[in-house]
């Protein structure tokens, strides 16, 4: 069994909810969505609790058009101001985050049922990638010599330019990460940013842009909508010059449609079915943490979690035996500090998505070596975490993303045997290699189809190497976030070529077979003095 832990007692606004989460920070954050006065409303609930937690309005897709005409206004002198000013706000919102974190860790936890800890991790990357960013955009956008068609005659430079209004379409599993992070390399870039959050999770998203505008954000670069993506989708993407999207494969594919007929670009992160390889010379005990942390932060719904482990037959027993005694010993439950290990799910589909793929396993064959089932005695959303044996094609857990705390142990032969399994899926996102030999376990890495691949590690290696793309391949997305792509993509590249002196036509008193003639002779020239 699992074992429980009773939520702590604090001294809060309404019962279930932290003290800083009070009727004057609430009215503040929901002021700051874009809809009209007399706009519909919609509550949410705390997933420890089902308690009501916000009321918000919900925008109409006047209100998108309406806030996209703002920002348009307001992204042409954002994208004048100089970069050095850019990074100015950027660095005082990072000090903010930091200072004000523990108010982000308690709507965190409020809205998205996590465990402090794992909250406290999406304070740590706003941190990182703030801080990036503001101090690397000049080097990313700033003019860059190129080397011109006739060397001396021709002065080529690349520049960059933002590509307007941004749409960022943020999902409620890391609320305050994908809220953030992407907004802010956008925003770097010189663009505006019209940003839907999901609803369960948009009080931590109006926060984080809350804490922009106190650090010096000019009004209306960045502006938050709510509602459903089928009432307001149209309005996003038909005012959008970029779309920046992450959530389920099903929608990304939507998105890359309506952009290729808008003839925009899009950056997906989508879906994973993320594999764990724990090769024959793995020290086991360091694995088995290893996969405990790998599988269950955020109860599983990380994009990056893994749900596949495959192990060398030689130490399979072995390896398990630790895994399933590391699991059963975490803390479940709902604590607004770092007393436990796992917290709930964050909505009811998620938690009938994670029950019914255990109950389809179970009723064709699979054996639960930990948890295994809901824990309603906890709260409405709680889930015990799982480690199921036993697997086949036939259930629905062996490839669907399950994204909740449950993992599938599988048995492999020879390390070509592990690489072909890990591989056999149509995401490719993350993925995790552990190994004695740092050699061999990057050899191993550098085989499999992902994105991103940790050796001994789980995800935080790749996604806190923030100088280093990350993103999907196959299923998992198109585009990456991090590094220089991370902001370059939001945008265009423009070449100033200026020729002086003589072009590539003959020059008076030279026929043009003369001239191509000395054309000729200079290429095979320039090749043989080893110019690029």
């Amino acid at each position: 069994m699992v074992t429980d832990h009773a939520t702590r007692p604090t001294a809060a606004r309404s019962p279930g909810l932290p003290a800083s989460l009070t009727p004057v920070l609430l009215k503040q954050l929901t002021a700051r969505v874009s809809a009209a006065p007399d706009a519909a409303r919609v509550t949410t609930h705390a997933p420890y609790t089902g308690v009501p937690l916000a009321d918000l309005p919900v925008s109409t897709p006047e209100d998108v058009e309406a806030a996209f005409g703002r920002a348009r206004v307001a992204q042409k002198s954002w994208a004048a101001t100089p970069i050095a000013e850019r990074k100015r706000i950027l660095l005082r919102y990072h000090d903010l985050v930091l200072a004000r974190q523990d108010q982000a860790l308690d709507l965190m936890q409020a809205e998205n049922g996590k465990t402090r800890r794992d909250a406290y991790l999406e304070v740590v990357d706003i941190g990182i990638v703030s801080r990036y960013y503001a101090r690397n955009a000049g080097k990313y956008l700033g003019p860059k010599r190129r080397r011109g068609a006739i060397p001396l005659l021709t002065h080529t430079t690349e520049l960059r330019h933002p590509k307007g209004v941004v749409t960022v379409v943020s999902p409620w599993n890391y609320p305050l990460s994908m809220a953030a992070s992407d907004t802010i390399a956008a925003l770097m870039a010189g663009n505006a940013v019209v940003q839907k959050p999901d609803t369960q999770t948009a009080l931590t998203a109006l926060w984080s842009m809350d804490l922009m505008y106190e650090a010096g954000l000019p009004a209306d670069v960045w502006q938050m909508v709510i509602g459903r993506g089928s009432s307001i989708g149209d309005a996003l993407m038909d005012n959008a010059n970029y779309m920046m999207f992450t959530g389920s494969t099903a929608t990304g594919r939507q998105i890359a449609a309506d952009a290729g007929r808008r003839l925009i670009g899009a950056s997906l992160e989508l879906g994973g079915k993320n594999a764990m390889i724990v090769l024959d010379d793995a020290d086991i005990e360091k694995a088995a943490e290893g996969a405990v942390n790998a599988c269950f932060p955020s109860a599983g719904q990380l994009c990056v979690s893994i749900e596949r482990l495959y192990v060398a037959e030689s130490i399979r027993d072995e390896f398990v035996a630790a895994f399933v005694a590391r699991t059963k010993k975490l803390k479940i439950g709902a604590a607004y500090d770092y007393s436990v290990d796992v917290g709930s799910l964050t909505t009811p589909s998620q938690l009938k998505t994670v029950t019914e793929h255990v109950a389809d396993a179970v009723a064709k064959g699979a054996t639960v070596l930990a948890g295994g089932k809901a824990r309603p005695d906890l709260g409405p959303l709680f889930h015990e975490p799982t480690i199921l044996t036993d697997v086949t094609p036939d259930m629905a857990v062996y490839d669907h993303e399950t994204f909740g705390p449950v993992v599938s142990v599988h048995s492999y032969r020879d390390v070509d045997e592990a690489v072909s399994r890990a591989n056999a899926t149509a995401y490719g996102l993350n993925a995790s290699v552990w190994s004695r030999n740092g050699a061999r376990g990057r050899a191993v890495a550098a085989r499999v189809h992902a994105g991103t691949v940790n050796v001994n590690e789980a995800f935080a290696a790749a996604w806190g190497s923030i100088d280093a793309p990350m993103g999907g391949m196959g299923d998992s997305g198109l585009g990456r976030r991090h590094g220089a792509e991370g902001i370059l993509k939001y945008t265009e590249a423009q070449t100033v070529a200026h020729q002086r002196l003589q072009g590539f036509y003959p020059p008076k008193g030279i026929t043009p077979e003369n001239w191509a003639g000395l054309l000729t002779g200079a290429l095979k020239v320039m090749k043989a003095i080893g110019m690029r």
